[in-house]
């Protein structure tokens, strides 16, 4: 019975990370972890952390992850505050963008949360994009996936297959519509199932509204949020945004989450300024004439049509800079500056003026200097050894890169700025094994069997890194062996 339990659950794993969400069905590079049994917990902490981070590789693979550290920075530390006040408080999360305009987030196994930059953009408040995440927050504390994989386990054979497939196809496909095209006459066993998604909804909305009064942000701005997708849910005759699809909202659940939400007292709650950069990153991303939008711009701030000034004249700066006009992008950022001179977003930018100005040196030592003061800053961390290589300062980038890696091990980025620098220092052995690691990372795991074999050539390597290299070269091919079995 256990052997049956574990090769449903397999399945269930690869389908629904195969699936959920995304358009490609590619295998996972990676062999699923073992899997317990009820009485001892359906997985263990570390099997789900092995099977998030597969996750995570699947995601790169198939979906358009956002590489824009300073984005990537405000929606990890937004996340870490509302973790911090649920019960998963000093559990690792990770949470990350898509760059793409659908209106949706999403929570897989280990604690990985993605969110899109469409989603981003349609929340009206800073409080609107934290009740999304307190709410996929939710699903994982509450172990939604896990309690539907345990319930798939103890069912008949026949049942749990139709059960399995379902839920894969409930997942990429979106609420009930997924499921009723997954059943073909078992009607009564996926009603179970669709009351067991709607509650699930529920109680992920109402932890969530709790998770977001006690992190101080407006407890209303779940509902408020809900009545607006639910008014989209009316306009969109043919094509439902993605966000409605995998999070049906009712005018039910849109009651509930109010009623929720009355327990606790109104309150105001101001959007931080990250918020707005933010907000202001994405929005250049869809700009194809950068001066024209300055120039829009321009006109909003002297008729004083804005959310907030300081993002307005940043969101300029960066358009201005984008066309060309690196000397008044350079005085608008001086001037922000002076108004915030600890904000990263503002320190980057100038450092990229002071760049193309021909004064790279000093756009370094204002990196440096900001990292004295924010040294676990992922943006300041990649700009400061992306121009420490750039100026040939391997050892400096190498160094730094290396320090940050221990809070990083599975960014990709890290491991593509390693190799580059280490390449530069002369250091083929690194770079092969940190280009490796790079391409694993975003799931092509043939190209990262290259890079071992490679570094396993490269003359007068150590006995150490042989050893290791080697180790880590049997790891990928039994993974890639495992993955084709499958396929």
């Amino acid at each position: 019975m256990a052997r049956t339990r574990n090769t449903l659950l397999s399945a269930l794993l690869t389908a629904s990370l195969a699936l959920a969400p995304l358009p490609s069905a590619r295998a996972l590079d990676t062999r699923l972890p073992d899997l317990g049994n009820s009485a001892g917990g359906l997985m263990t902490p570390k099997a789900e952390q092995e099977l998030g981070r597969a996750f995570m590789r699947s995601v790169r693979l198939n979906q358009a992850v956002l590489d824009d550290p300073l984005i990537g920075d405000y929606i990890q530390q937004l996340g870490e505050r509302l973790v911090e006040h649920s019960d998963a408080a000093g559990t690792p999360f990770h949470f990350f963008v898509i760059d793409n305009r659908e209106i949706n987030a999403f929570a897989g196994p280990g604690g990985y949360i993605g969110v899109y930059t469409g989603l981003i953009s349609t929340t009206q408040t800073e409080s609107e994009l934290a009740a999304v995440l307190a709410h996929e927050i939710a699903h994982v504390t509450q172990q939604h996936l896990l309690r539907a994989w345990e319930t798939a386990s103890n069912m008949t054979l026949p049942n749990a297959a139709v059960l399995l497939a379902a839920i894969a196809i409930g997942v990429a496909a979106g609420g009930d519509a997924g499921l009723a095209a997954a059943t073909m006459g078992q009607a009564g066993l996926i009603q179970e199932q669709i009351n067991f998604t709607r509650a699930n909804e529920q109680e992920a909305d109402r932890i969530g509204i709790d998770i977001l009064a006690d992190t101080r942000f407006d407890p209303n701005a779940m509902p408020a949020f809900f009545s607006r997708m639910g008014r989209a849910n009316r306009v969109y005759a043919t094509k439902l945004p993605e966000f409605l699809m995998t999070h049906p909202v009712t005018t039910s659940r849109t009651a509930d989450a109010l009623g929720r939400a009355a327990r606790y007292p109104a309150r105001q709650v101001r959007d931080s300024l990250h918020f707005e950069l933010t907000r202001a990153r994405i929005a250049l991303r869809n700009i194809e004439h950068p001066l024209a939008h300055a120039a829009r711009l321009a006109r909003q701030l002297e008729d004083g049509r804005y959310r907030n000034r300081l993002a307005t004249e940043y969101e300029r700066a960066l358009s201005l800079l984008q066309g060309g006009r690196i000397a008044e992008a350079d005085t608008l950022l001086a001037r922000l500056l002076q108004a915030s001179p600890d904000t990263i977003e503002f320190i980057v930018a100038k450092a990229e003026v002071e760049q193309r100005q021909g004064k790279a040196e000093a756009a370094l030592r204002r990196l440096r200097q900001a990292l004295l003061a924010h040294p676990t800053s992922r943006a300041l961390v990649l700009s400061h050894a992306e121009l420490a290589t750039a100026l040939g300062h391997y050892r400096e980038a190498v160094d730094q890169l290396r320090d940050h890696l221990g809070m990083a091990t599975d960014e990709p980025r890290i491991h593509a700025l390693l190799a580059r620098a280490s390449g530069e220092a002369g250091n083929a052995v690194a770079a092969h094994r940190h280009q490796a690691e790079y391409h694993y990372l975003n799931g092509k795991l043939e190209e990262a069997i290259l890079q071992l074999e490679l570094a396993l050539k490269t003359p007068g390597i150590s006995f150490y890194d042989s050893s290791r290299i080697d180790a880590r070269l049997r790891e990928l091919r039994e993974e890639l062996a495992a993955r084709k079995k499958r396929e």
